[in-house]
């Protein structure tokens, strides 16, 4: 099968699901043995020029090329770090790849090997219905004391939105630092886009009640609430969540309760808030593997969180016993869009001399949302 053949069939479906292959946490071989030996030479022709940076999200046939692999902000600061690199192909989705044009320099450039590879949760907050959010919450009175925060799974432009007004951008593992500065600036926060992460910090962290937290749906006017509920509330959760995290349940964990007697269900923060109560360790990403890691041999764990990475621990620790929470989830499908195919289809263009699908964020946009990123890294 040629280069393009697959690249099409990646942009038609994803290419396990061609494969026939199910969502029980095997994936196919490399897509082309010969992609492997050809993505090699195109990454030792571009040498220091260029960076790839690896999410824990990724299939491994990519994952293998990554000179750094990590969450969406470390590797943001990964490319910011590395001012060396002209070049920076970030295997991850599209607000990964703006944050780490924001954080750059001019003159590096950063390449998303495959445009469709969006986020659903990013998709879930666009800059027109946040701003009308804004606009209700002003003529409410309230704006002036509400700090917005949003999470780094969002569009460039909702953060610049939350740089403008005062807040800043947050992680899975920072939040609870994010939010207590928030209020310490105001009596309310306005929290983008991820109501699950939102809702499981005010509460876990911060102390606070479900009651403390009303949910803003952006599809109703004056999002689905009444001017007492916004004024009686501490935390404005955005109705947005992640598609692979906010389906799994109470009923996976007691499966795999009954199932697996002594196992341990770790999860993540944008998982729902009874799941999160449910579970044994909550926490992001790089908790998620440093629990693993320091975890003893013979332990055993029920992992909710994106399925490449469970897959890619339980081949790690094989000494362990590893579970997926919930087999019929499937891999994230926007962040399976990146392949080996586009990969070095991205790379093998530059070789030859065109820079393709750079992400570019517009001045204004990266200046505000760079403010709300600086915020967030200051943090004490």
């Amino acid at each position: 099968m040629s280069l393009q053949d697959l690249l099409i069939l990646g942009q038609g479906q994803d290419l396990a699901s061609e494969r026939g292959v199910s969502c029980t946490g095997e994936m196919p071989a490399a897509s082309d043995p010969a992609l492997v030996d050809r993505a090699r030479a195109a990454r030792k022709a571009l040498g220091s020029r260029a960076m790839i940076l690896g999410h824990h999200y990724q299939r491994d046939e990519v994952i293998q090329f990554a000179n750094i692999t990590g969450d969406s902000f470390k590797l943001a600061q990964a490319a910011a770090d590395n001012p060396g690199a002209e070049f920076i192909f970030f295997c991850g989705v599209h607000f990964m790849a703006e944050s780490a044009d924001i954080l750059t320099t001019a003159e590096q450039k950063v390449c998303l090997p495959d445009l469709a590879a969006g986020c659903s949760m990013a998709d879930m907050a666009t800059a027109t219905q946040v701003n009308d959010c804004w606009q209700a919450l002003t003529k409410l009175g309230v704006a002036a004391r509400t700090v917005p925060i949003t999470y780094m799974n969002s569009s460039a432009a909702i953060k610049a939105f939350t740089g403008k007004n005062g807040g800043a951008v947050c992680t899975s593992s920072n939040a609870p630092r994010a939010l207590k500065w928030a209020f310490e600036k105001g009596e309310k926060v306005l929290f983008l886009p991820d109501q699950h992460l939102g809702r499981n910090t005010a509460i876990q962290s911060l102390g606070f009640t479900l009651e403390d937290c009303v949910l803003w749906n952006p599809w109703k006017p004056n999002g689905g609430l009444t001017d007492e509920q916004i004024l009686g509330a501490k935390m404005i959760l955005w109705r947005g969540h992640c598609s692979v995290h906010g389906r799994f349940s109470t009923k996976n964990i007691d499966d795999m309760r009954q199932t697996i007697p002594g196992v341990n269900i770790l999860v993540h923060p944008e998982c729902q808030h009874e799941v999160v109560l449910g579970s044994d360790f909550v926490g992001s990403t790089e908790f998620i593997i440093n629990t693993i890691e320091a975890s003893a041999p013979g332990t055993k764990w029920a992992i909710g969180t994106e399925l490449n990475l469970v897959q890619r621990l339980a081949n790690t620790y094989t000494d362990r016993e590893i579970h997926f929470l919930d087999k019929t989830v499937c891999y994230c499908s926007t962040m399976n869009r990146i392949d080996l195919p586009h990969l070095v289809f991205a790379m093998e263009s530059l070789v030859n001399g065109r820079l393709i699908n750079q992400i570019k964020v517009d001045t204004e946009v990266a200046f505000h949302a760079k403010v709300a990123l600086e915020r967030m890294l200051a943090l004490p």
